[in-house]
C-alpha cells in the first residue's frame, strides 16, 4: 500500500507540475484569446452602438440581416477569390520558383539576385506596398498606364482601381508580389532538406528535372505544403489592411472584404453588435478550416 501510495503521489506531483508550466500560455489563451472570442459572440446578439448604454437583445437577428446583405455575399466571394488565387500564386508558384532555384539552374550569383528580389517585398509594411502600388496604378499619370501607352498597349489602360471588374483583382496582384516570395524562401528550406541522394540516383536512372519535381521535391515537402496552404487561405480570409489602403472596399463595395465590411460596419456606421456578428462568422470560418488541417494532419 506504502509503494502505491508512493506512485500516487508522484504522479500527482508530476502532474502539477505540467499544470504549473503550461498555465502562464493558458491563462494567456484564455484572456486574451478564448476571452475575448466568447465576449465577441455574446455582443453579436446585441444591437448597440460604441457610445450607448443602452443594448438591445436581437437574438440572431443579426446573423439573419448579415445573410440577406448583398455586400455580404460580395464579401465573401471576394474572400474567396483571394484565397484560390493565393493559394495557386503562394503555393504553386513559390514552390516551382524554389524548386528551380535550388536545383541550381542559374549561377548563383543570379540566382541569389533573383532569390533576394523575390524575398524583398514581403519585409516593407503593407502600408506602403498598398500606397506605392496605388500611385502606380493612377489612371492616366500611373507608372503602369503610361508604360501600357509608350508599349503601344493604350486599349489595356484602364483604372485598375475604379472599377468594379478590376479593383479586387489589382489588390490580389499587389498581395501576392507581396507574398509570393516569403513563401518560396520557407520552401527553399523545407527542399533543401530533401536528401540529395534522391535526386542523384534519379538523375542517374534517367529522369528529367520536371520528373523529378514530381517524384521527389513535392511528396518531400508535403507537410510544408499543407501547413502554407492553411496558412494562406486563414490569410485571405482575414485581409484587410492593403484592401483598405488601395481601395476601402470600393468602388461601390465591389472590392469588399470581410475585414473591411467589419470595420466599416464598427467604425464608420457604429453598429458594435452587428460588427460582432461579421467577427463571429470569420471566426467559425476560420475555426473550420484549422479544425479541417488538424484531421488532414492525422490523416497522413
Amino acid at each position: 500500500m506504502t509503494d502505491r501510495s508512493d506512485h500516487t503521489r508522484a504522479t500527482w506531483r508530476q502532474s502539477l507540475q505540467g499544470w504549473l508550466w503550461v498555465a502562464p500560455a493558458l491563462l494567456f489563451l484564455v484572456v486574451f484569446v478564448y476571452g475575448p472570442a466568447l465576449t465577441n459572440i455574446r455582443f453579436s446578439l446585441f444591437s448597440f452602438s460604441a457610445m450607448s448604454l443602452d443594448w438591445d437583445f436581437v437574438g440572431f437577428d443579426n446573423y439573419l440581416r448579415l445573410w440577406n446583405d448583398p455586400k455580404f455575399t460580395t464579401a465573401l466571394t471576394n474572400n474567396a477569390i483571394y484565397a484560390v488565387i493565393s493559394v495557386a500564386c503562394q503555393v504553386g508558384v513559390a514552390l516551382t520558383l524554389a524548386a528551380v532555384l535550388e536545383a541550381r539552374v542559374f549561377p548563383d550569383l543570379s540566382a541569389n539576385l533573383f532569390r533576394t528580389a523575390l524575398f524583398l517585398p514581403s519585409i516593407l509594411p503593407v502600408v506602403v506596398v498598398g500606397l506605392v502600388w496605388q500611385l502606380l496604378m493612377t489612371p492616366t499619370t500611373g507608372l503602369i498606364d503610361q508604360l501600357l501607352w509608350e508599349t503601344g498597349l493604350s486599349s489595356w489602360s484602364k483604372a485598375w482601381l475604379g472599377e468594379p471588374d478590376t479593383a479586387i483583382f489589382a489588390v490580389i496582384f499587389v498581395s501576392q508580389w507581396q507574398w509570393t516570395g516569403y513563401i518560396m524562401a520557407l520552401f527553399m528550406v523545407a527542399i533543401r532538406a530533401v536528401p540529395r541522394d534522391l535526386y542523384e540516383a534519379m538523375e542517374i536512372d534517367g529522369a528529367s528535372g520536371i520528373q523529378q519535381f514530381w517524384h521527389i521535391t513535392v511528396p518531400g515537402v508535403r507537410e510544408t505544403i499543407l501547413i502554407v496552404t492553411i496558412i494562406t487561405i486563414l490569410g485571405s480570409l482575414k485581409v484587410f489592411d492593403i484592401v483598405w489602403v488601395m481601395t476601402a472596399g470600393g468602388p461601390n463595395h465591389s472590392s469588399e472584404v470581410l475585414g473591411t465590411l467589419m470595420y466599416r460596419a464598427a467604425f464608420r456606421d457604429d453598429m458594435i453588435g452587428y460588427s460582432s456578428t461579421i467577427a463571429t462568422v470569420i471566426f467559425f470560418i476560420a475555426l473550420t478550416i484549422g479544425l479541417m488541417q488538424i484531421k488532414l494532419q492525422k490523416d497522413r
